[in-house]
């Protein structure tokens, strides 16, 4: 084998390693008692930085060792301070369970970047695009073996839940005013379909709430700033499920 042939026959490898069944968002909340997906997130727009020095390398895998369902991963730069590397960083040090590439997506072009980088999952919102561009991306996402988490935070977006994703999202946080009040999931919950598997996402910070919320339905809680604003957030992680 030539140097070309043995490049060619490499390529291939990666590219079915990127095609490979990766570990399902939807699966592990369903299999999960807690369901919480913790979020490695350094920044936000609101509230500037959180945690500047915190590493992909370490902060994933810390919440995958003390009880994560999943881990959801920033990889918008400019106002979350996030980048595509972190997912391939966590995916090196160790971090097996599904991956949510959180971002804003608008383009086809950033599925490819998360089939790239590793995750298992994209988020796809609701308030950022027409519903047949959101479709459009869905049908393209799940061609690369990603699965999507379709968010929604108000009653005019809930025609999206027709396109079907793998996992609904309902955000307590209002993208305009950066307003949050969890009561929008409880207010949301019964109007998604019935078999759906619900994700309450923003401003969760007590135990208590996870209790409530899986009373209404919810199977999933995505929770950053309550763990990355401490010291150790794997160690808060665990201690917020312990309290569960």
């Amino acid at each position: 084998m030539d140097i070309l042939q043995e490049i060619v026959a490499t390529k291939r490898e990666e590219l079915e390693r990127m095609r490979r069944k990766k570990p399902s968002l939807r699966e592990a909340l369903l299999q999960s008692e807690t369901g919480i997906i913790a979020e490695f997130k350094r920044r936000s727009p609101s509230k500037g930085w959180i945690k500047e020095e915190w590493l992909a390398s370490e902060i994933p895998l810390s919440y995958q060792q003390n009880g994560a369902a999943a881990i959801s991963i920033l990889t918008d730069k400019q106002y979350f301070g996030g980048h595509d590397r972190f997912i391939v960083e966590a995916r090196q040090s160790g971090v097996t369970l599904p991956v949510l590439y959180k971002n804003f997506v608008i383009d086809e072009l950033q599925l490819y970047e998360a089939a790239l980088c590793g995750a298992s999952a994209v988020l796809l919102i609701a308030a950022c695009l027409p519903k047949e561009k959101l479709r459009a991306l869905l049908l393209k996402a799940h061609e690369l073996g990603l699965e999507v988490l379709l968010e929604i935070h108000s009653e005019e977006e809930l025609e999206y839940c027709e396109l079907e994703p793998d996992v609904y999202g309902i955000n307590n946080r209002h993208l305009g005013s950066f307003v949050t009040d969890v009561k929008n999931s409880f207010r949301l919950a019964e109007r998604l379909p019935k078999d759906a598997v619900k994700v309450s996402e923003s401003g969760i910070s007590r135990p208590e709430t996870i209790r409530e919320l899986r009373q209404a339905g919810f199977r999933g809680f995505l929770i950053g700033e309550t763990f990355m604003k401490t010291p150790d957030p794997g160690k808060t992680l665990k201690q917020f499920i312990e309290q569960i």
